[in-house]
């Protein structure tokens, strides 16, 4: 299963209070402010699973985090995640930003990997610039020799979000929208902040991020193995590549306390159906907008 199979719902604001249910190639999903219930089973497991890996292991993990991700873009090339075509379906923004028609619009991918979404967004709408940016050197040089990749439509670098100024690379108060898909999970929770601010510098006043992570209680969060846990909702894989679980009332407070301002915030709830298996797979993420106020308070 690969969690860029999404399903088109609206997401105004006018539909922050309603929870609509679809069902689509074998797949559930609803959206809104409820978390999901675990099973009796599910809360036994997470109960028991209380230890955390050791302190010496976390800063080898925080130290080797870069490594670890090339590794994994060496082991897995540009074959591991789909290209993701529902980007614009779901942040219906990414157009509807547009004060007027064919207005070009700039936009910052962070954590754009090896252009999944970098690409799709680009082929579909002629009138976009993409700054684009990775952790990952190898991932950067992936999009680089992609065929697709066009200095004239995008500029795409290697960036640490945490540390490496946006600033370098991107005038201040220049993007039109910014998305974080699949990425803020990836960062330690006490450094999350700092690409926060990071992103902050460079969006115009008065536009949005667009954020889409795991949420709590998501199936991948629930498969980790005992001593896979670092923090509370946080977790290390197998590879060393590491994962957070959003709550929305984490996420709220983190953005918000950047200074960005609360639009949409909500969990997307799907159920995937293996029929041919007789399995039923719980996917929870957050689906978010905050935006950068007008004018500073």
């Amino acid at each position: 299963m690969d969690e860029s199979r999404m399903f088109q719902e609206n997401t105004s604001d006018n539909y922050l209070n309603s929870v609509a249910l679809i069902c689509e190639d074998d797949a559930f999903q609803k959206k809104g402010h409820s978390a999901r219930t675990l099973s009796p089973e599910e809360a036994e497991k997470l109960a028991r699973d209380q230890a955390l890996v050791s302190d010496f292991k976390k800063l080898k993990l925080e130290k080797d985090a870069q490594k670890n991700w090339d590794l994994f873009y060496k082991r897995n090339s540009t074959n591991f995640f789909k290209d993701r075509h529902w980007t614009t379906r779901e942040f219906e923004d990414l157009k509807a930003c547009r004060e007027f028609e064919d207005q070009k619009l700039t936009i910052l991918e962070a954590g754009c990997g090896v252009g999944n979404c970098l690409f799709p967004l680009l082929e579909e709408d002629l009138n976009i610039f993409a700054y684009a940016c990775d952790f990952s050197p190898r991932a950067v040089e992936y999009v680089k020799k992609n065929a697709l990749y066009n200095i004239e439509r995008c500029k795409v670098f290697q960036c640490d979000l945490t540390k490496d100024d946006l600033l370098e690379n991107i005038p201040a108060d220049s993007v039109d929208v910014a998305t974080l898909i699949f990425v803020l999970s990836a960062i330690h929770p006490d450094k999350m902040h700092l690409a926060l601010q990071n992103i902050y510098k460079v969006l115009k006043p008065g536009k949005c991020v667009l954020f889409r992570d795991y949420g709590l209680y998501d199936h991948a969060m629930l498969r980790f193995k005992s001593g896979s846990k670092l923090g509370e909702n946080f977790y290390v894989r197998q590879d060393g590549t590491r994962s957070y679980f959003f709550t929305d009332e984490f996420l709220s407070h983190l953005f918000m306390a950047v200074g960005y301002e609360q639009v949409v915030n909500e969990y997307v709830l799907r159920e995937t159906v293996n029929r041919k298996e007789g399995l039923r797979v719980p996917r929870v993420f957050l689906q978010s907008k905050f935006r950068k106020p007008l004018s500073e308070a």
